[in-house]
């Protein structure tokens, strides 16, 4: 059964002078366990990876996004399967728990102080530091001028999100990762209340759907942290756009990796942090 990402609540409303009564929605948040089978046959063991706190609905997704994104698998040609653990007492699946069961002959290699514990608004707290998830980016670097993408084309992209953000209509409490084609089509969009699991659930279903994502578009609804970026660029997303800030990291490390970074991408401005040999004037 498909789990609501919206709960009904009531609250006091003030307007015009007065309190009242009104029925709310609210943006479901709970934790979802990531968990790891791993090794060969009566020597297969579970290694417990992440605990984040997500918006359920695409949770496998999830799982392999957070995974890849974090260079802990390099596909989805390492994995066996993907199951929510069962309870042994009632027989029934918990949907806060999902098992990545990875294929016998893949090797596991995992470095013994390696912990994550996310929140939905910090996707790199369980880093020992910023420079660890630095040096851990051994990606290629982005292909200079490629792809091509008109002005008018990324201007229209915002609006194209809103109108397909249907629980944020709702709430006003998700943040939404995009995927567009250079032709502006939107060909994926995944929502959360963290806005690094939002990208993981994009990243993910790309990765189950043997997707390649270097040749597209990535909009954020919000701002571009260094944590999306560093997961942009494992992925090898080329053009990162996003309607907020980007931060003076997400900036270095685009500019490291001859990524497109643009900020406050409105109908009518934008900015060009890196690399803009990839936007152009429109055909005229």
């Amino acid at each position: 059964m498909k789990r609501s990402s919206v709960t009904a609540t009531e609250v006091e409303r003030f307007e015009d002078g007065s309190f009242q009564k009104k029925p709310d929605l609210l943006t479901v948040e709970e934790p979802l366990e990531i968990r790891l089978g791993h090794g060969k046959g009566a020597d297969r063991k579970q290694k417990k990876v992440s605990v984040t706190m997500r918006t359920p609905g695409n949770d496998f997704e999830l799982a392999v996004g957070f995974l890849f994104s974090e260079g802990i698998i390099r596909g989805m040609s390492v994995v066996d399967h993907i199951c929510y653990c069962i309870n042994k007492e009632s027989g029934e699946e918990e949907e806060n728990i999902v098992r990545v069961e990875l294929k016998e002959d893949f090797e596991l290699k995992w470095e013994s102080d390696r912990n994550f514990y996310t929140t939905s608004s910090c996707g790199v707290c369980g880093k020992a530091s910023i420079e660890s998830v630095e040096t851990s980016t051994s990606c290629s670097i982005l292909e200079n001028g490629v792809p091509q993408v008109e002005m008018d084309i990324l201007r229209s992209l915002p609006k194209k999100l809103r109108s397909d953000q249907n629980v944020f209509e709702h709430t006003g409490g998700l943040h939404a990762v995009a995927a567009f084609n250079t032709n502006g089509e939107l060909l994926m969009m995944r929502e959360d209340v963290g806005r690094h699991n939002a990208l993981d659930k994009l990243i993910g279903a790309a990765q189950i759907a043997e997707m390649d994502l270097s040749q597209y578009i990535l909009l954020l609804s919000g701002r571009a942290s260094f944590e999306l970026i560093q997961k942009s660029v494992i992925a090898q997303i080329p053009v990162v756009a996003a309607i907020g800030a980007p931060s003076s990291l997400a900036v270095n490390l685009a500019q490291n990796f001859h990524m497109t970074l643009i900020g406050f991408l409105k109908k009518d401005r934008f900015n060009i942090y890196s690399d803009f040999g990839r936007i152009r004037k429109n055909a005229s």
